[in-house]
């Protein structure tokens, strides 16, 4: 108990750490010992200390310190989105992102740039809406395609559903494309990701979204135990297996749904964050769920300083970060599973 306890510590420190980083870190540098005064400055309107530049605080404040918050939410919320779903599907390579979120999600949002939608009820907040509202859609979609076909829902049927749906909405996207050529550049940069621009009212949103929604995810620990050692195990303690598939799958697509909404597509932290997890803390949901929010913010705030300081002034799309990680992880796990799945023969 006392190594696992040690090893939480480490992880809070760790993210602790790479929040300061990143809150400090960019094209412009924001000194270290500066923070506490600006922070008591804006929250509690006490004198700014004169050496500070209140350009420097500016910048702190509304761009710097939002943004590293959003990416440590996002990071969080997707990590838990995986790990929810690979333990629902008994697969180490599944994601929201497998059952069509990204797609369905991209979609919506090529959609509204190629034919100029406009909500004046929305305003800034209609892109993750339809982002949102597209990629819980595309889910339920595959949901219900399975359902007709396999009324257990059967782990390889969702899956498989929702590839084939990702492929048919990838192609419409590429339809698309090639007639808007005008807006090309916006789309692209929209599906490689970015936190660019993210201010406090959508970080509120996005915490409210995540928070919540990864708690009462927390309530389900032990059924996903459970189902992790196989259906035909949580069958017979009496778990509704239909039911609880359906809720936690539509809870982590959720998680994704919110996310992508507002950052666009970041592929592969939903892989990383719950694998190295198990790895170090094991494979029980109470202390896995956290620990996943956790590590997957970390990483993720690292993959913002990386995008923001390798080529400072400009920056590198997050996507493109964090699937140059992410992509040899894949590979790795793939193959070593394949591995093992050939010594069990």
């Amino acid at each position: 108990m006392k190594k696992l306890m040690r090893k939480i510590v480490f992880s809070i420190i760790l993210a602790l750490a790479v929040l300061v980083l990143s809150a400090v870190l960019g094209s412009a540098k924001i000194p270290l010992a500066n923070i506490p005064g600006i922070i008591s400055h804006k929250l509690f309107s006490s004198v700014l200390d004169p050496e500070i530049d209140k350009l420097i605080a500016d910048i702190f404040w509304k761009i710097r310190l939002p943004r590293t918050l959003a990416s440590f939410m996002v990071g969080g919320a997707l990590a838990v989105s995986g790990t929810v779903m690979q333990s629902v599907l008994r697969n180490p390579l599944a994601s929201s992102y497998t059952l069509g979120v990204s797609s369905g999600a991209s979609l919506g949002v090529a959609l509204v740039i190629a034919l100029g939608i406009s909500l004046s009820g929305l305003g800034s907040l209609l892109l993750p809406f339809v982002a949102l509202v597209f990629g819980l859609a595309t889910v339920l979609a595959a949901l219900g395609i399975s359902s007709r076909f396999d009324a257990g829902l059967e782990n390889q049927t969702v899956i498989l559903t929702g590839m084939v749906i990702s492929l048919f909405i990838n192609s419409i996207l590429t339809i698309i494309m090639a007639l808007f050529r005008q807006h090309l550049q916006r789309l692209v940069f929209w599906q490689l990701g970015s936190f660019s621009g993210l201010n406090w009212d959508q970080l509120m949103i996005i915490t409210i979204s995540v928070v919540p929604t990864v708690i009462f995810l927390m309530t389900y620990s032990l059924e996903m135990d459970l189902m992790s050692f196989g259906e035909e195990h949580a069958l017979s303690v009496g778990i509704d297996l239909k039911k609880t598939k359906l809720i936690l799958i539509f809870l982590s697509t959720f998680l994704t749904g919110a996310s992508v909404a507002f950052v666009g597509v970041i592929g592969f932290v939903d892989l990383i964050a719950p694998h190295i997890v198990r790895k170090i803390f094991g494979s029980s949901h109470k202390i896995v769920l956290p620990l996943s929010f956790i590590f997957g913010g970390t990483f993720m705030a690292l993959a913002d300083i990386i995008s923001r300081v390798i080529v400072a002034p400009s920056e590198l799309p997050i996507g493109s970060v964090t699937a140059l990680i992410g992509a040899p992880f894949f590979t790795w796990v793939y193959f070593s599973r394949r591995r093992s799945q050939d010594a069990g023969v």
